[in-house]
């Protein structure tokens, strides 16, 4: 691997910070606490835009490192939702003199995986790496790139709708046309909600502006709301979380940070955590030699119920019987 001295590494650094990169991508620098032997590996963080999930993600990355003593040095950028901004990202990294890369969220994996092959890539936040091409398969990934998925119990999510609203009907699916992650989840959405005996409205969003409108649209249809660990909605959340409030029904969630911003309920997992994975298989492949190619993709074990009783109140709900004991209750 290389490594770098803290004085190179300051340098480069530098020199990055002056080249910049194209595009509206933003860019951030931080230093671990210094290692013992004053060496730290460089790494690159691309990320595909800014939401409570994502960074969650990265700090949980960077956290792996600082607990386990290893100082490195970051090169941060995020593409600010625009695709062909992670492109460029992708790009600048690949001549870049980088140990790793963390690629977060699927559209930055993608970039990555077309542009850099030298070194490793690792990727959170991607729900299905096989079908957005990053992977052979979860068990041998087969090239520079593996990483953790944030595949989420779809089917959990989508019976929380009954349990919260058991008169319910229809159920309005809010997504971006532009993300796989999206597309494979809403299609399990529409499997599980299919055997609870709910008719799904989709509605399909190609930016952040559009979510607003169609949360509206959406609200005035459908018995209740389902957003999947979609970025580009949960970007703009706020607009879904006031119109299914203003229309008195139940905002599932694909994950527990969306709850925490006003949803009502998911079964998700934690995204901290989940980057924390992700940077203890980065140490794995830079301390021990481990190989992407044949270390398996990785998925959090554990699902959490999470219920914000701010929002249960604001729809004049109460906490059913069914979940009390299981759930984890926010304001």
């Amino acid at each position: 691997m290389k490594r770098t001295s803290l004085i190179a590494a300051t340098a480069v650094a530098a020199v990055l910070a002056l080249a910049g990169c194209s595009g509206s991508a933003t860019s951030t620098d931080a230093n671990t606490p210094a290692s013992p032997v004053g060496e730290a590996y460089s790494i690159g963080i691309t990320q595909i835009t800014t939401h409570t999930a994502l960074d969650s993600a990265r700090e949980g990355f960077k956290k792996a490192f600082e607990d386990a003593g290893i100082q490195v040095k970051y090169d941060e950028q995020n593409a600010q939702g625009d695709q062909a901004t992670a492109t460029s990202i992708a790009s600048k990294f690949a001549s870049s003199d980088l140990d790793l890369v963390l690629a977060i969220a699927t559209p930055s994996a993608q970039a990555a995986a077309q542009s850099i092959t030298k070194v490793p890539v690792l990727f959170t936040a991607v729900t299905d790496p096989v079908s957005a091409q990053l992977v052979n398969s979860l068990e041998a990934p087969g090239s520079n790139i593996t990483g953790t998925t944030d595949m989420n119990p779809v089917a959990d999510q989508i019976s929380l709708v009954k349990e919260f609203a058991p008169k319910a009907k229809t159920l309005g699916v809010i997504y971006s046309s532009g993300e796989v992650n999206s597309e494979v989840q809403v299609e399990l959405a529409k499997e599980a909600a299919a055997k609870d005996g709910l008719q799904v409205v989709e509605s399909a969003v190609t930016n952040s502006a559009e979510v607003q409108q169609a949360a509206q649209d959406l609200a005035s249809k459908v018995d209740a709301i389902y957003v999947p660990t979609d970025n580009t909605v949960v970007s703009a959340l706020a607009s879904v979380v006031q119109a299914a409030e203003d229309a008195k029904i139940p905002l599932i969630a694909g994950e527990a940070n969306s709850v925490a911003q006003g949803a009502l309920a998911t079964y998700g997992i934690d995204y901290s955590k989940l980057g924390y994975q992700t940077g203890e298989m980065a140490i794995r492949i830079l301390k021990e030699g481990a190989e992407p190619a044949s270390l398996p993709v990785e998925a959090q074990k554990d699902y959490e119920l999470t219920v914000n009783t701010t929002t249960l109140k604001a729809l004049g709900l109460e906490l059913p019987a069914s979940l009390k004991d299981r759930a984890v209750t926010i304001e």
